[in-house]
């Protein structure tokens, strides 16, 4: 008999569904505590959780018989992935269950904003009748600002076209394939968005490249009738700016469902007539909640029985199965698709891989996914694998062109890819030396040799006396001591490259210093491990 642990409150029919599949029993024990799991989960095959159940280390220190665990839901930071994908454990979500109820809670915030809903609900309660002061606005032939063509953006998309809104769309990853014939304008920048939404809701994950992406300066661009609304993540949209901007009635509203820290601490927001407020309701729905549970069933039953994996967070060893060189490699391709996914902002257009050497003439499918992992990582929240890469790259449109030849070219065997996104076009190639020895020898025809290993610092700079000193000087001040380094030259050109590995993540008063000096001209930081 199958058991499947259930600790957190699920649907009923995720229930019904295990205890109806034959040879499955559904153990439902909500509300334990850590230490109680850790002593009854190896009693299990599978494991079923929402967001209050922790799924630590201690937890899974002796997993005895549990092959899976499925979050009925999307985030899963309560869950210790590293140590689940040690003990070879499956770890799997249900990313697809909450797309229309949060699309449909961004519209409710729409409409409550442009028929001053909650405003006149609390006046008319309070015992007033004031139907001019809440005079509102039709959808109709509104501009729709959709910052985010995931799922739950283009599910919005669909729904507001329905009220014959304009739908403009921009999305900082890659544009999906059916985006246009769904009736979306594609955006080529924030700016168009900014300045001709007349509502504006972001559909992103909040990572290094979203988070305060509508600050003061994007606000002050906007009409002052704009109304902004955020479903997605909290700190998307600077709160400051934001309730700065209602008080000061530069904009005509906002709604908020999410927060930087929840629940919130702050409830200055309370007090703006012009702000809509509900606490992370996008997936609250009883729809959601059935088909993320029935998801869950469905999925842990066949991930158990050893039937096809769907949602595979973690996805399994390959330790052993592929050349040890090729292994190198694909570490190689991850880290560079990483390094080029920190230095080339904007919209994918294209991705090239080449393979030259004697790399070429093996199976390197496991590399070119790697690669994709590293590049694609930061525009997603769920943590990217050989399993879920490429099915989230097809639905963004996203396809790497793959090329091999035998014949080498400056080095024995290198892997080389170019990105070109609507801002710029970037190239890195690598090669492994000796077996193990992970390097980055060229990065957009500048030559060089670094370590693509901790924290890296990529400097594109003058050509001029003086770079090497004053960047390790600072370094040193900030007690930051430099790895390896790699310096490229363009003499006819006037400029250089300073690729540095280093032995930890500057700080953001290191990072402006060195910003400030006057020979440079583009400087990145990404962490590689």
């Amino acid at each position: 008999m199958i058991k499947v642990l259930i600790t957190d409150k699920l649907a009923q029919e995720g229930i019904d569904l295990l205890n109806s599949t034959e040879g499955v029993e559904a153990v439902v024990k909500t509300g334990i505590s850590e230490d109680e799991l850790a002593e009854i989960i190896g009693q299990h095959d599978g494991l079923i959780i929402r967001s209050a159940t922790k799924v630590t280390a201690k937890v899974l220190n002796n997993p005895g018989k549990l092959k899976a665990i499925a979050r009925a839901g999307v985030g899963v930071d309560n869950i210790d992935i590293p140590e689940a994908t040690r003990k070879g454990i499956i770890v799997m979500n249900t990313p697809g269950g909450n797309t229309l109820s949060a699309a449909e809670h961004t519209m409710a915030l729409i409409l409550a904003m442009s028929r001053n809903v909650v405003p006149a609900c609390v006046s008319l309660k309070g015992g007033a009748w004031d139907r001019k002061k809440y005079m509102g606005n039709q959808l109709n032939n509104k501009v729709l600002g959709l910052i985010g063509l995931g799922r739950i953006g283009m599910a919005v998309a669909e729904m507001a076209k329905g009220f014959n809104m304009k739908i403009l769309g921009f999305d900082p990853l890659a544009v999906p394939p059916d985006a246009v014939t769904k009736g979306v304008e594609i955006s080529d920048s924030l700016e168009q968005i900014f300045t001709e939404a007349d509502f504006i809701s972001v559909h992103v994950p909040r990572n290094e490249q979203t988070l305060n992406m509508i600050d003061a300066e994007q606000i002050q661009k906007m009409k002052p009738t704009v109304r902004l609304v955020n479903c997605a993540r909290g700190g998307i949209i600077n709160e400051d700016a934001l309730y700065d901007a209602l008080a000061a009635k530069r904009i005509a509203g906002a709604a908020l469902d999410v927060y930087p820290k929840e629940p919130p601490e702050n409830t200055r927001f309370a007090e703006s007539e012009n702000c809509v407020v509900t606490p992370h309701l996008g997936a609250s729905t009883s729809e959601a909640q059935i088909e993320v549970a029935l998801e869950a069933a469905r999925i842990i039953v066949d991930a158990i029985k050893g039937g096809p994996v769907k949602n595979a967070l973690n996805a399994p060893s390959t330790t052993g199965t592929v050349p040890p060189i090729v292994g190198q490699y694909a570490e190689l391709a991850r880290r560079i698709g990483t390094v080029i996914s920190t230095i080339g902002p904007g919209q994918i257009k294209s991705i090239e891989v080449q393979y030259r050497g004697s790399i070429a003439e093996m199976a390197v499918e496991q590399a070119t996914l790697n690669f994709a992992i590293g590049l694609l990582q930061k525009h997603f929240e769920m943590p990217l694998n050989m399993v879920n890469t490429p099915v989230l790259a097809k639905e963004r449109g996203i396809s790497i062109d793959e090329t091999k030849n035998p014949k080498p070219k400056d080095v024995a065997s290198s892997f080389s890819a170019k990105v070109v996104t609507d801002k710029v076009t970037h190239t890195v190639t690598g090669s492994v030396f000796g077996g193990t020895l992970l390097r980055i020898i060229e990065i957009d025809g500048f030559n060089i040799e670094m370590t693509p290993r901790g924290a890296v610092l990529v400097i594109f700079n003058d050509d001029k006396p003086g770079v090497i000193g004053s960047v390790g000087m600072l370094c040193g001040k900030h007690n930051i001591n430099i790895c390896t380094m790699g310096v490229g030259q363009k003499p006819a050109e006037g400029k250089a490259i300073l690729a540095v590995s280093l032995d930890k993540e500057p700080d953001s008063k290191a990072i402006e210093e060195l910003g400030k000096l006057e020979f440079v001209n583009e400087m990145y930081v990404c962490t590689l491990d």
